[in-house]
């Protein structure tokens, strides 16, 4: 997939009101693989709903979201499926981990459905991120932002075209926000793959090639 294309788009809740001032909603937007972009907002202005509207998660808006110039409202659950699996990767804003499973038993779910991604490359990341030490503790008792790391681990062990990252750093240090945006990139490079991030004020300091506001 080359290209997503919003056209009129707006979540149904806001279709009543009159003070939209957006660079996003009520527009005509492209997102183009092998770019970064950055989505700023205030919360409650649909950041996290445009994820899910993309992502074929939700459908409660109104204009087209288009991929290569196809309506996505036609798609069947089946081609979604395979979307989800081969072209789309997605860090959700509240993670979506499983507790009583460990750190490296959340990323093993993932890759052993999609074997992309070598043992030796998640060890790697896990180093990187310096929770190395927390791969066979449970999730629930680990920290947001250590859960944040492991999300992002997760999030790459499939083939992407585009991957889109719900504020993937609120809970993390300028350090380990470097190192998270420097794995992000690189792998997103690697695949020639597109990044969309969103964020409410702290964001990963990339070189985006736009910055919408939402």
């Amino acid at each position: 997939m080359d290209k997503i294309q919003l056209i009129n788009t707006l979540p149904d809740v806001f279709a009543n009101r009159t003070d939209i001032a957006s660079d996003i909603w009520l527009q005509n937007v492209e997102f183009e693989k092998d770019k970064l972009y950055l989505v700023e907002a205030n919360s409650g202005t649909g950041k996290s709903s445009l994820c899910s509207f993309i992502y074929g998660y939700r459908k409660d808006y109104q204009g087209q979201i288009l991929f290569d110039n196809e309506d996505t409202r036609s798609y069947s659950i089946k081609k979604w499926t395979a979307l989800r699996k081969k072209h789309f990767a997605l860090l959700w804003q509240e993670l979506r981990m499983f507790p009583e499973l460990t750190a490296m038993e959340n990323v093993q779910i993932k890759n052993k459905l999609t074997g992309y991604q070598k043992k030796k490359q998640i060890l790697e990341w896990f180093d990187m991120l310096g929770i190395s030490d927390k791969i066979d503790s449970k999730m629930g008792i680990m920290s947001f932002g250590q859960q944040q790391r492991v999300a992002l681990i997760r999030s790459l062990c499939q083939p992407f075209d585009f991957i889109f990252v719900d504020e993937p750093i609120s809970h993390l240090d300028d350090s380990n926000s470097a190192i998270m945006g420097d794995i992000l990139t690189t792998e997103a490079k690697r695949q020639g793959a597109g990044i969309i991030a969103t964020s409410i004020g702290k964001h990963m300091e990339l070189p985006y090639d736009k910055v919408f506001r939402l």
